[in-house]
């Protein structure tokens, strides 16, 4: 399951001089506090500082890369921040950053003038021009900032993106995707390879459910589904209660509710227990007739509370979604749509639509309705708008062991009314991205979730050297002006 909390190694660095202005290293002190005060500012970020290193909390002796190495092992960051308080020691920062093997941000307070007698006292940014040349002769990938004021909001700008772009590569890392049945027989466009499953970087630890839902489901094991209910009938029947009254308008029997209830139950318990970061799920028979009920309004309800479930056996789909959730550092859920239909107006426009399995959380009305699936006619599904908004689109997918990563941005629009759960999404050209899906290993799933951050999976890719970043809009050249 998800972990929203990132740990950050925390090394500013200095350099030392004999000489009594330039480099002091009072002054050093002084600008680790202040961005130390300022980062301590953001959520879900937990600091490990070099202050048990030594006395000055300060990266410039290079016997302490040793040192101050094992120490984020130890702890097990997630990333390393390297802010240059003054030029800073390069061979130390460029130790310290192989040896720790996670995300670098390079970043320094832009340069005061030269005082009265021509000293300049800090050098920040040169001393970045250096590390980071030593960085690529030893190998490691790295995250810049501009040279900017700590006030400027290019920081936190770009701080906020490396946040997130460290956030994906920590879910990646960590990826272990639930898989529940086979993919419907007929959809080949969802087929993965399953002697990739094992060698291959990013799908590690696929792991089959419990009894209760088994991985070859069929119409025999509906037993093992009632006995779950009835084992846990206290939980099952609050559960209902809950979404029936979330839901007054669906008119469900109160069977029909329980069997929600406990599928969604036994879902998230087996999630839980399994560790999982998101689940595929053959959502067509035979687990309707297991289950009882249609899954998608089910599969809505998890994925709303954090936990993607992707229907149709979508593997690519599930680590998609991991991507898209961990983008946004968990603070929107995500959905995962069928690519359909043209807007009858908008050329640049594109119907997001699925049948059922969009999260309420995200809808655009708040008297939404829970329906009938709209061909089984049994419950249940979501039947609802999308709010709109600023969106960021991913599709995660490979073919012959290579694996890339199409994003790009877009914004909820009006269009048509249709049924089930559905988003009209605005892009910036369209044409593009139906290029980039027919052309490159892609299909018409993808996942979406709310904000701006395209930014931050192009830095992520960075970090991933088995996954290729393919943006469409806005393209490699639009990102990396933004992250000047």
């Amino acid at each position: 399951m998800k972990n929203g909390v990132l740990k950050l190694g925390f090394a500013p660095t200095r350099r030392v001089l004999t000489t009594p202005k330039a480099f002091n290293k009072d002054e050093a002190r002084r600008i680790k506090d202040c961005i130390e005060a300022e980062i301590r500012t953001y959520p879900m970020l937990e600091l490990v500082t070099l202050d048990t290193i030594n006395d000055e909390g300060l990266l410039f002796d290079v016997a302490d890369a040793e040192k101050a190495a094992a120490l984020f092992l130890r702890e097990q960051v997630d990333a390393v921040f390297i802010p240059h308080c003054n030029f800073g020691s390069e061979e130390a920062v460029a130790k310290l950053a192989r040896a720790v093997g996670k995300p670098v941000l390079i970043w320094g307070p832009r340069d005061a003038a030269p005082d009265a007698n021509g000293d300049r006292l800090t050098d920040t940014q040169c001393g970045m021009f250096a590390t980071t040349k030593v960085l690529q002769q030893f190998g490691v990938k790295f995250t810049y900032i501009t040279n900017c004021a700590l006030s400027d909001p290019k920081f936190r700008e770009g701080f906020d993106t490396f946040l997130r772009a460290a956030s994906v590569v920590k879910a990646m890392r960590h990826l272990r995707i639930g898989q529940i049945g086979t993919r419907p027989e007929i959809f080949w466009s969802v087929k993965v390879n399953e002697r990739d499953r094992v060698p291959a970087p990013f799908l590690l630890g696929i792991i089959r459910p419990r009894i209760y839902l088994p991985s070859t489901v069929g119409e025999n094991d509906r037993p093992l589904v009632i006995a779950h209910e009835k084992a846990h009938s206290d939980l099952v029947q609050a559960e209902a209660a809950s979404l029936k009254t979330r839901f007054p308008k669906s008119g469900y029997s109160d069977d029909a509710w329980a069997r929600l209830a406990n599928l969604k139950l036994t879902l998230r318990a087996w999630a839980e227990e399994k560790q999982v970061s998101a689940i595929a799920a053959q959502c067509w028979r035979p687990m309707d007739t297991v289950a009882g009920v249609a899954p998608c309004f089910v599969f809505s309800e998890l994925t709303g509370e954090g936990l993607p479930v992707i229907c149709e056996s979508d593997i690519h789909g599930a680590v998609s979604s991991v991507i898209a959730a961990a983008a946004s550092r968990y603070q929107s859920a995500t959905f995962l749509a069928d690519l359909t239909i043209r807007h009858p107006t908008n050329d640049n426009a594109e119907l997001l639509w699925h049948c059922g399995v969009f999260p309420h959380v995200l809808a655009k009305q708040e008297a939404a309705n829970v329906a009938l699936h709209f061909n089984r006619r049994n419950p249940a599904v979501g039947s609802w708008e999308l709010k709109h908004g600023e969106i960021t689109i991913v599709r995660f997918d490979g073919l012959g062991g290579a694996y890339s990563c199409l994003f790009g941005e877009g914004r909820g629009i009006d269009g048509p009314k249709t049924f089930g759960t559905y988003l009209w999404a605005e892009v910036a050209n369209w044409p593009l991205w139906e290029r980039k899906i027919m052309e490159g290993p892609y299909i018409h799933h993808c996942a979406g979730v709310y904000g701006h951050l395209a930014p931050a999976i192009w830095e992520a890719c960075k970090y991933l050297p088995a996954l290729k970043a393919d943006p469409a809009t806005p393209t490699a050249e639009q990102i990396q002006t933004y992250l000047l």
